[in-house]
């Protein structure tokens, strides 16, 4: 798996999060990839995969790490956001956008291995991906902010 289908992975399961309450989320955690798989077909003509979590155990225990890394540091992650995020507090964020900023901001800021700007266009594209036509600006701008 490369780093970038497990970001988004992992993306999917901290979204996913946002809609249980909180003595649920590890149960949802482990449903995640029970979950089947999706396709469409492209105007093309062509067959796409959009979801697939048919995964190695190896990999399936790092996305639920990552995961629960990143949801034990909501608090904070969020105070973060909250404070250079003009008009714009987390209570008010979509919440597509307001994961990809919590996951790209734990990856700048928490993550060693991953360069800020390596972080920052990764959230930008999964903003392109995911959210609407204002969130890849969005995201990058409130990103900018925190470096």
């Amino acid at each position: 798996m490369t780093r970038r289908e497990a970001r988004e992975h992992c993306f999917k399961m901290l979204f996913c999060q946002d809609f249980y309450p909180a003595e649920e989320k590890e149960t949802q955690l482990e449903r995640y990839f029970e979950a089947p798989v999706e396709d469409e077909t492209g105007e093309d003509g062509v067959d796409r995969i959009l979801h697939q979590t048919a995964l190695s155990e190896e990999n399936e225990k790092r996305l639920k790490e990552r995961a629960g890394l990143v949801m034990a540091r909501i608090p904070e992650l969020d105070q973060r956001i909250n404070a250079v995020a003009e008009g714009w507090k987390t209570g008010r964020m979509g919440r597509v956008e307001l994961t990809i900023l919590r996951l790209a901001l734990f990856e700048m800021k928490m993550d060693a291995e991953i360069p800020e700007k390596v972080a920052i266009n990764e959230a930008v594209e999964l903003a392109k991906k995911f959210g609407g036509d204002e969130a890849p600006a969005f995201v990058n701008g409130i990103l900018a902010k925190l470096i």
